[in-house]
C-alpha cells in the first residue's frame, strides 16, 4: 500500500506558501505522492460542499510543486477530459511529464456538472463514447512522430507535437457506474475513486474493473487502484464513524481495511473536510491540524 497526501487546493488554507510547506514535508516524510483535483465552477445557488467553493487550477498547481520538490510524484484527481482539447491537454501534460522528471500521474475524469459542460462549450451527451476517442488521441500525440485524425468528436489535421514527453505519464480513469469502471479495465493504468466512494464496497468495484482488463487481454494484477482518503480526524470511539473519520489509530486500522479489499494507493486528501478546506475556515489552524495529520500518518 503507498500512502499519498493532498496538496492544499481549496478554500482559504491553500496559498502558496502552504502548497511548498506540505508538499516539502510530505516529501521528507516518504509520501508516494502529492494529489490535487478539479473545479472549474461553482454554480451560483448549487448545493454542493462548500469546499468546491473556491479551488486551484490542479495543473499549474503541479507544475509549480514540482519545481520546490525532487522525489514525491504528482497527480492530479481527475482532470474532466471534455473541458479542453485533446492536443491543449496533451501539451500541457507532456510538458508536466518534463519539468517534473517524470513523476506524473493523470488521473481523468468525463465531469458531470451541466453548468461546466455549458461553459466549456460541450454538450453533456455521450461523454463516455467521447473519452474513448480522447484518451487514444492523447496516447497517439505523446507517441506518433506525426498525427492525423479525424473521429466522432474530435479531427486533427496531419500535425506534429513535440516535445513528446519523456516517458508518457500512466492514465488513470476516474468514474463510478460499471461502464465506467469497465472502460478503465480495457484502456487505462489504473481507477481513482472519487471523494463520494463507498469505501466499504471499494473491493466490488475494483473486480469489475480487473474483471475487464483481463476479458481485454491485459494482465490485471498490473492496474493501480487508488482511493481518495476523505479524511476527518475527530476525536475516536464514535460507534458509527465513516472509513477515515475518527482518531490517527482509527484511520490507520481503516488504510489496512483498504489494502484487504485490493487497493494499492490511499492518499489523505483534508481538503474535503470542511472544518480545514472551506474558505471560511481559519487558515492558521487548518494548517497547524494538517501538518499533523501529515506526521501522524506518514507511511
Amino acid at each position: 500500500m503507498r500512502i499519498g497526501f493532498a496538496a492544499p487546493l481549496s478554500g482559504a488554507w491553500a496559498s502558496p506558501a502552504n502548497m511548498v510547506r506540505i508538499a516539502r514535508r510530505a516529501e521528507e516524510l516518504g509520501y508516494h505522492e502529492l494529489w490535487t483535483f478539479q473545479r472549474l465552477l461553482y454554480p451560483r445557488g448549487h448545493g454542493m460542499d462548500l469546499v468546491y467553493r473556491s479551488v486551484h487550477d490542479p495543473v499549474v498547481t503541479l507544475a509549480y510543486l514540482a519545481g520546490v520538490t525532487e522525489r514525491i510524484r504528482l497527480g492530479v484527481a481527475v482532470l474532466n477530459m471534455p473541458f479542453a482539447s485533446p492536443p491543449l491537454l496533451a501539451k500541457q501534460l507532456a510538458s508536466l511529464q518534463a519539468v517534473s522528471g517524470g513523476r506524473l500521474d493523470a488521473g481523468l475524469g468525463l465531469g458531470w456538472m451541466p453548468e461546466e459542460f455549458a461553459a466549456s462549450g460541450v454538450p453533456l451527451e455521450r461523454r463516455g463514447r467521447r473519452a474513448e476517442e480522447y484518451i487514444g488521441l492523447l496516447r497517439r500525440l505523446w507517441s506518433e512522430e506525426t498525427v492525423e485524425h479525424r473521429g466522432e468528436f474530435y479531427e486533427l489535421p496531419p500535425a506534429h507535437q513535440d516535445p513528446k514527453p519523456p516517458t508518457p505519464p500512466p492514465i488513470l480513469l476516474g468514474g463510478s457506474a460499471e461502464v465506467a469502471l469497465r472502460r478503465a479495465g480495457r484502456l487505462a493504468d489504473g481507477w481513482i475513486g472519487s471523494s463520494r466512494e463507498d469505501l466499504g464496497r471499494v473491493d466490488k468495484k475494483i473486480y469489475i474493473v480487473k474483471e475487464a482488463a483481463r476479458a481485454a487481454g491485459r494482465d490485471a494484477e498490473t492496474l493501480r487502484f487508488v482511493t481518495r482518503g476523505v479524511t476527518r480526524v475527530r476525536p475516536g470511539g464514535e460507534a458509527e464513524r465513516a472509513p477515515l473519520t475518527g482518531s490517527f489509530e482509527e484511520i490507520r486500522r481503516d488504510v489496512a481495511a483498504l489494502e484487504a479489499k485490493g487497493v494499492t494507493e490511499v492518499f489523505h486528501d483534508l481538503n474535503f473536510d470542511p472544518e480545514i478546506g472551506s474558505p471560511d475556515a481559519d487558515p492558521r489552524e487548518s494548517m497547524r491540524r494538517a501538518e499533523a495529520a501529515l506526521e501522524a500518518l506518514a507511511p
